[in-house]
């Protein structure tokens, strides 16, 4: 089956965000980067690393809860590896996030020596948030302060417009509107941003994205995971064509048009819907050896 090739997005949005971002990186001392733990390389933005050059970084594998927690070990130990400080977090529960600012504060313990020997001690230290569409900006950011200080919704594109988020801790959070690039070089990795939701659903067939979602998964060896979830023998789901797959899913809950045809569409939005929600289980589309 041919993968997924999600819209490709207008360069005018991503130039304007360049902007943005490199306007205001002369105001931050740190930027924390946002990814997906399921998806940790996919799900970062390339031109990022020419936007942000040799400033300071933290990485932040978000929605860890829903990864496999090996793989993602592996992945922030990977990123240490080449000079990347990274932690894995899930800004939903919160789990993780007590890291957070003595991670941010160990990045720029030399900085922060600088200033208090300069006599600027307790000078708030200013970082810039940034990560694709619905990665979870906002969340980290209501998480942090305590309370509903920037809008969330489960779409991309929330955000948009930069904003400015004082933490207790002497620590102020420059969000800013999350961005795709303008052109896929790996159609892989827009199949995966699709999966988890971070390409907009109105630019994609759901039916053909759970169909492939669903060939991905019993390909990754998840099979045991969806038998577990609809009640179907792993056999069954190992060795079903993933359309076929798709239709005893519906099929199992109930899902049936008049005349007793299976509602495919019905079922291929539930798939795609309890695969991003966590509810198959804690699986990492991208393996890291």
């Amino acid at each position: 089956m041919a993968e997924i090739v999600p819209v490709q997005w207008f360069p005018g949005h991503m130039a304007k965000t360049r902007r943005l971002m490199r306007d205001n990186l002369r105001l931050v001392d740190l930027v924390v980067e946002l990814t997906d733990a399921r998806i940790p390389q996919s799900s970062r933005n390339p031109e990022l690393d020419r936007i942000i050059g040799q400033k300071p970084r933290l990485l932040l594998l978000n929605k860890s809860d829903s990864a496999d927690e090996e793989q993602t070990r592996r992945w922030c130990r990977w990123y240490r590896e080449r000079g990347i400080p990274a932690i894995a977090a899930d800004c939903r529960t919160g789990r993780g996030l007590g890291q957070f600012l003595p991670a941010i504060r160990q990045v720029l313990a030399e900085k922060i020596a600088q200033w208090e020997q300069r006599g600027m001690a307790g000078r708030p230290i200013r970082v810039m948030i940034v990560g694709i569409p619905n990665v979870g900006k906002s969340s980290l950011i209501n998480r942090l302060a305590g309370g509903k200080r920037a809008k969330v919704e489960d779409r991309p594109g929330v955000t948009r417009g930069k904003q400015w988020v004082a933490l207790t801790g002497g620590v102020e959070l420059l969000d800013m509107p999350g961005v795709l690039w303008p052109k896929f070089e790996d159609p892989l990795a827009g199949e995966r941003l699709a999966f988890v939701g971070s390409v907009k659903d109105e630019v994609i067939d759901v039916e053909h994205l759970a169909v492939r979602l669903l060939e991905v998964l019993v390909q990754n060896g998840e099979g045991e995971k969806l038998s577990a979830r609809y009640g179907i023998p792993k056999e069954t789901v190992e060795g079903s064509e993933p359309f076929d797959l798709l239709e005893a899913i519906g099929k199992k809950r109930g899902m049936l048009l008049p005349g007793g045809a299976i509602h495919t569409e019905r079922a291929a939005i539930m798939v795609v819907d309890e695969f991003r929600g966590g509810v198959l289980g804690r699986i990492t589309l991208e393996q890291c050896s």
